[in-house]
């Protein structure tokens, strides 16, 4: 039985693969941001074990991991936790930079680097659930385009070093999907939203399945995916 660690599991893209997950009895350990989340989770998914840290502090994620018991070995690391602040540049406070970067690009990061032995262990597999952003940014979008250039950064380079260890990681990149994110993003830009415009998320769900579930002949390194009307 595989095991998976899963960040934004209790929303859209991240649900929906959990959920799938969760459905064919993978073993899956849901990163919660504190107690109250994690109880949240832990009754959403029966059987699933969960972790508490902070995304938006990860320079403290160390500290309250080492307090808690962690899996000998991971089959995977999803990354699908992230948020959204839109604004001109001419606007963006330092409260905003820092709080996308932290949550879209330093805790991938670190959480990556604290599991990491664990993923060598089993030949695993790191998937960052990036953004359509991180390949182009657009005007009122600089911060949290930055944080998600910055996601592929890390993608590439991560991958190039763990190849050696038969590590594997994959960057998605998806269009607008029907999520919660996506509302709060129609309403900063002042639009009215329409679900069915956009992707479902059980179909992004699909693509990151196929790439996780890929023969270990092969990797999918780069995955786009967009609205299909």
């Amino acid at each position: 039985m595989a095991t998976h660690l899963i960040t934004g599991a209790g929303s859209g893209i991240g649900a929906a693969v959990a959920r799938r997950l969760h459905e064919r009895g993978d073993d899956l350990l849901l990163f919660a941001r504190d107690a109250g989340r994690a109880k949240e989770l832990a009754g959403d998914f029966p059987g699933a074990r969960t972790l508490v840290g902070d995304l938006a502090t990860p320079d403290r994620l160390s500290w309250a991991l080492s307090h808690q018991t962690l899996p000998d070995r991971l089959d995977s690391l999803l990354h699908f936790a992230g948020v959204v602040d839109l604004g001109p540049v001419a606007e963006l406070t330092t409260k905003l930079w820092t709080g996308q970067l932290n949550v879209n690009l330093v805790a991938p990061a670190e959480l990556t680097r604290l599991f990491l032995p664990q993923l060598r262990a089993a030949k695993g597999q790191v998937i960052f659930v990036n953004s359509g952003a991180g390949l182009n940014a657009h005007a009122m979008w600089g911060a949290y385009a930055a944080s998600k250039h910055g996601l592929k950064a890390l993608a590439d380079a991560l991958r190039q070093e763990e190849r050696p260890h038969g590590v594997r990681v994959t960057s998605v990149y998806p269009g607008r999907t029907a999520t919660p994110m996506q509302v709060k993003v129609h309403r900063q830009e002042g639009k009215e939203y329409d679900a069915p415009r956009w992707i479902d998320p059980e179909s992004v769900a699909t693509t990151i399945l196929t790439a996780l579930d890929l023969p270990r002949d092969a990797e999918i390194n780069d995955l786009t995916v967009r609205p299909g009307r």
